[in-house]
This record gives structure tokens, sequence and C-alpha cells, in this order.
């Protein structure tokens, strides 16, 4: 759906760009995320356990900037994450004023077991894009991401 807003030209494409990309980034969000409520997870909690999982143990400040979530949010999402036994906060050893989050056995035992059926459902939802237009998505997203940093 293209805006119906009466701005100028350049306003009237930012907006209908804004909206086509926002509705397929919904679209394939919901897609690739949705096998994760047979496993009882939110999309940020996938987020922590997948971030641990290939980065190893990190201060939370650094999981909410790798996963695009605020600290505050954060807080909730792992406080959940714990009371499974997914994950563990320790205070660091040689700085006691960070608190660093890492995976239990049991989280990196259930993260290992989504991952594959994770990546096939990233696959098939860019399966309609062929390579090259994957990769030209790809730098026009960071170069959009960047600009807005």
């Amino acid at each position: 759906m293209a805006t119906h807003y009466a701005g100028t030209a350049a306003e009237r494409q930012a907006l209908d760009t804004f909206i086509k990309l926002s509705r397929a980034a919904e679209s394939v969000n919901r897609r690739v995320n949705d096998h994760l409520r047979a496993y009882d997870l939110s999309v940020s909690q996938f987020g922590v356990l997948e971030a641990l999982y290939h980065l190893g143990p990190l201060p939370v400040g650094q999981v909410a900037d790798k996963i695009l979530r605020s600290s505050a949010n954060l807080t909730l999402v792992v406080d959940n994450l714990v009371k499974r036994g997914l994950v563990v906060r320790e205070r660091r050893a040689n700085d006691r004023r960070t608190v660093e989050i890492s995976l239990t056995d049991g989280g990196r035992a259930l993260i290992a077991a989504i991952m594959p059926a994770h990546v096939t459902g990233v696959v098939d939802a860019f399966a309609p894009l062929s390579p090259d237009e994957q990769a030209t998505l790809a730098a026009l997203c960071r170069k959009l991401g960047l600009a807005a940093g």
C-alpha cells in the first residue's frame, strides 16, 4: 500500500519506501520467528540466547546493543531466561560493576537444537530473492542503518 500523504514527491517516496520496508520486515520476522512459540521463547529471548551462543558470555549492555533492545527491556527478558535455567548472571571478578550473562548447559543445548530450523526459516524467507538481490538488499539495509547511527 502506497502512502496517501499529500506532501512533496520526495516525502511521498520516502514514506512509501518506509511502508514497504516495514511491511516486508514484519512479514519476514513473523515467518522466520514463528517456530519460537513451540519453545515458549519470545524473539528477544531467542536473540539473547543466539548472541550468547555465538559470542560467548557478554555484559548486559552489550547484549542489549546486539539485539537492539534497551537495557531496561532486557532485564525482564534475562529474568525470564534465568527462571527457566537457560542463562545465569554473574559479576565479573575483575570488575564487580559489570554483570555478565552466559548460557547454562541447558541454554546451550536449547539454542543448538533450535538453530538449524531457524537458519532454514531464514533461508526460506529470502528464497524469493536471488543471491545478488540478497547482497544488494543487505548492502542497502546496512547503508540505511549506518546513516541513522
